[in-house]
């Protein structure tokens, strides 16, 4: 592909802890990209960042960076807040468009960027980037395989004690309720509800209710929700940002067995039925948006559907609406 094919030039909006190892050199080990600019509203931010990652130009202007014509294309890095702003930006540009999740605020929003990039050629996609890592594409095999028959419930629980920023009340905006509406749950509870739905489909209803617990901040920090797919599977799901022990177990019990995991951590994911137990590394690459990455680089230069796209995404926002009763 070098020299051959002119690079896609990237610029990253917002230079936050996600950039600097989850994604940031994603971008520049894709052969066929190349970031060529950052940009940060805090003084001298993003021009530490570029010099730190050697990349070559750096603005403190997001429309400076979005409408710069040696930029092909723009990564969405901000607080979920300012999400819509910039993406619409982006369409209006016209340019290739990735945006970290959650997608946005909410699901209306999420519809509003999902028609302004219908209407022109551009591509959009959101980093839900766990669709794209070896070990879940595995469980979705195993579960295409029929390995353990029909997929009966789902269940994930989640906790984790509160935070030393938690409990100091220093500024966090991933749980101040005007910028993350559901807090943590925002953060963390959107890569599992989205790589549910790559495993097992669309969900068809959703109840559920939060509760601010321990009164550290201003987003709710307890929810849980029962969840019935569009496949007749059922789901029970509990996050708790306050408890004594961290905990992060899924569970998906079928006909003839069940497949343990977790979302977030490296343990191995089991298989068991009555006649085997198979184990899977969970171990994840490093970058970890390396394959959600090269995969964007799949669908722009050689037309291979990406599995992260805006209508899964803001199906997840829906379903993130549901379960915090904002629609």
């Amino acid at each position: 592909m070098q020299g051959q094919i002119k690079p896609i030039r990237w610029g990253i909006v917002g230079c936050g802890d996600v950039t600097e190892i989850k994604s940031g050199p994603a971008y520049q080990q894709v052969e066929g990209f190349e970031l060529s600019a950052v940009m940060a509203r805090t003084p001298g931010k993003a021009k530490d960042f570029a010099m730190r990652h050697r990349v070559p130009r750096y603005f403190e202007d997001a429309q400076q960076l979005i409408h710069d014509p040696n930029i092909d294309a723009v990564y969405i890095a901000t607080p979920p807040d300012s999400h819509l702003q910039y993406a619409l930006e982006v369409a209006q540009a016209g340019k290739i468009c990735s945006i970290e999740k959650p997608m946005s605020l909410n699901y209306s929003e999420c519809k509003v960027i999902n028609a302004a990039f219908q209407k022109g050629p551009a591509h959009l996609f959101i980093a839900y980037y766990r669709r794209c890592l070896p070990a879940f594409r595995q469980i979705k095999d195993w579960l295409q395989q029929r390995l353990i028959g029909d997929v009966r419930h789902l269940d994930w629980q989640y906790t984790r004690p509160a935070s030393d920023i938690d409990l100091t009340g220093e500024p966090n905006w991933r749980t101040e309720k005007t910028i993350a509406p559901g807090g943590y749950f925002d953060d963390i509870a959107c890569h599992g509800l989205d790589i549910f739905t790559f495993l097992l489909g669309n969900v068809e209803k959703v109840k559920g209710f939060s509760v601010n617990q321990q009164g550290l901040y201003s987003a709710n920090d307890a929810i849980s929700t029962n969840m019935l797919f569009k496949s007749g599977t059922t789901a029970t799901c509990g996050w708790n940002f306050g408890c004594f022990q961290r905990k992060d177990l899924v569970t998906l019990s079928g006909s003839e067995g069940f497949i343990t995991f977790s979302i977030f951590g490296e343990e191995n994911a089991v298989l068991t039925t009555k006649s085997m137990q198979q184990e899977l590394s969970m171990v994840k690459p490093s970058p970890i948006q390396l394959p959600y990455v090269n995969r964007m680089r799949d669908q722009i230069l050689s037309d291979i559907p990406h599995p992260c796209t805006g209508e899964s995404a803001a199906h997840t926002s829906w379903i993130m609406d549901e379960i915090l009763q904002t629609t």
